[in-house]
């Protein structure tokens, strides 16, 4: 039977002891409390499902700004603390990736699909909850999506066609080394990629996978073209070997001796028409090996001969191009000389000027001491106006210095700002004639060209003066029949082509063809002729050549 409660025995004025009634209360009120904090307590006891994140912020989560828990549980005080939840479903997002530059510049097409999903590593949750929390999965996939399309183009850039068409591990291998790092800096991973196609617009995947199928094919027919020749060799030692046998047995049944002759010496026939054939072979596939060698060295040659040439070419370039950067800095530099000259000795003259101006003050100063301790009475009554004068003549020698360095320095000045203007149009000039005609070599023929009057002027200046009455050849004959005159004329008419060749290169002259032109080998053959190693013609004493 039940003891009466308290309540109870209060209404029906049943009264309690005062040492009874307060450890009984005390008791009650504790049984409250604790079940008011157990129900509290599993109220703010929050489990997390092994598909979903558990994100809790607010107050106790430390430096962090917030605390991810998975597979397991945690206590959120209300008003102090909230939570939500990350779902760890995977996404698929469509990549339809089209135009992007490859290795060699070719753009291809590679739709693919991804599958990403929040990662469940403590780094991984924490940029998740800071970035992902509260979105969509269609907000997540836009994200998630700009990340890919970058990082997809960059690896497409780093690796050729072939290398992706070809090696598909190695190319997912890429993706994922390269997303994996950039997915989770927002709280992603990488699950699965699917590149659905890979194309592109010029028609290069296409014809490579062409390529392979006539390969294929060929390789087929070498090997069915194989096995029916092996099939036919058997077929052929199958009927060889039934002949045997049966001229084996016909040789024990009928001649026997002559028989076994007879194979012995179709057998020696072969054997030599196989040695014969074996050795012709072999000879013809060494001469082929031979001549391919010599082309392939031939081949080398003539590119390392084009490469040679082709760097010669463009090393003169360069060197033309230097010397006009120098003759522009030097005429730079000696502009910025001039000017600093012109300067200092502006500022020398201006200094003398102005101790001279000290040196008349000081004179000044000596011949007013000396009347003023001569006639110190009588100058008292003048000293005002000898001071007045002394110091207008002063400051008129002072005003003139300055006014003479003045005009020498604007002087000065305006010549070297002259000369600055001078040389700097020049060396513009000559930049802009460089430039348009296309290198310093070009630039110097053309130059030439214009100072060749002047050229032409001086030369026959200098031979103006010099008279010819007449020309008395004196010559003995030659031993080979021919005269000295016609053997001076024949070797200046051999030395023509080459003088008009280096006025050509050197002065940009071009004579007419009827001069003469330099053909090929002609100029070693006439350098020969003219070297010190000639012979060179003799005189005997009487004034006859031999």
């Amino acid at each position: 039977m039940m003891s009466p409660s308290i309540p109870m025995l209060l209404a029906q004025g049943v009264s309690i002891p005062a040492e009874g009634f307060w450890p009984v209360v005390g008791a009650a009120l504790f049984a409250v409390a604790t079940f008011g904090v157990l129900t509290t307590a599993l109220r703010c006891y929050k489990r997390c499902p092994s598909n979903r994140v558990l994100v809790k912020w607010g107050v106790g989560t430390g430096a962090r700004s917030a605390t991810c828990v998975h597979g397991g549980g945690t206590i959120v005080f209300p008003v102090f603390q909230d939570y939500d939840y990350l779902s760890l479903e995977p996404i698929q997002i469509e990549i339809p990736l089209r135009g992007a530059l490859s290795f060699e510049n070719i753009r291809v097409n590679v739709p693919s699909v991804f599958t990403v999903a929040i990662g469940t590593d403590p780094e991984v949750m924490q940029n998740a909850a800071i970035r992902l929390l509260n979105l969509t999965r269609d907000q997540v996939s836009t994200q998630a999506s700009d990340l890919i399309f970058g990082q997809l183009r960059q690896v497409i850039a780093s690796m050729a066609i072939d290398e992706i068409n070809r090696d598909r591990e190695k190319f997912l291998e890429n993706i994922q080394n390269s997303m994996e790092h950039e997915l989770r800096k927002i709280g992603l991973v990488l699950i699965n990629v699917n590149i659905t196609d890979l194309t592109d617009d010029s028609g290069y995947i296409e014809a490579i996978g062409r390529k392979a199928a006539s390969t294929a094919i060929n390789q087929a027919e070498i090997d069915v073209a194989e096995q029916q020749k092996y099939g036919s060799i058997g077929v052929a030692k199958a009927r060889q070997l039934q002949a045997v046998e049966v001229a084996d047995a016909d040789k024990l049944r009928e001649i026997g001796t002559k028989a076994a002759e007879r194979e012995r010496a179709v057998r020696i026939a072969e054997l030599l028409k196989e040695e014969k054939i074996g050795v012709d072979t072999a000879a013809f596939e060494q001469q082929a090996s031979v001549k391919l060698a010599e082309r392939a060295m031939r081949i080398k040659l003539a590119e390392a001969d084009a490469e040679a040439i082709g760097g010669e070419n463009e090393s003169k370039a360069k060197v033309a191009a230097s010397n006009a950067d120098l003759a522009v800095r030097q005429s730079e530099s000696f502009q910025i000389g001039e000017t600093k000259k012109r300067e200092a000795e502006a500022a020398v003259e201006e200094a003398a000027y102005r101790a001279q101006t000290k040196a008349a003050l000081a004179q000044a100063d000596k011949v007013e001491a000396e009347q003023r301790a001569q006639l110190e009475a009588v100058a008292k009554a003048r000293k005002a106006q000898t001071i007045v004068e002394a110091e207008a003549v002063a400051e008129r020698r002072r005003i003139e210095a300055e006014g003479e360095a003045k005009a020498v320095f604007a002087k000065l000045e305006a010549e070297a700002r002259g000369n600055y203007e001078i040389l700097a149009r020049k060396a513009e000039g000559l930049r802009e004639i460089v430039s348009a005609c296309g290198g310093a070599q070009d630039a110097f023929q053309l130059l030439m060209l214009e100072h060749i009057e002047t050229l032409s002027t001086t030369a026959a200046q200098a031979i103006s003066n010099i008279k010819f009455d007449k020309v008395i050849v004196w010559e003995n004959g030659g031993g080979d029949g021919k005269g000295a005159t016609a053997n001076f004329l024949q070797n200046m008419a051999k030395t023509l082509p080459p003088v008009l060749q280096i006025m050509e290169n050197i002065g940009g002259v071009k004579m007419p063809e009827y001069f003469g032109k330099l053909v090929e080998g002609a100029g070693a053959e006439a350098a020969r002729a003219h070297s010190p190693a000639s012979p060179a013609t003799a005189s005997n004493g009487d004034g006859v050549g031999r």
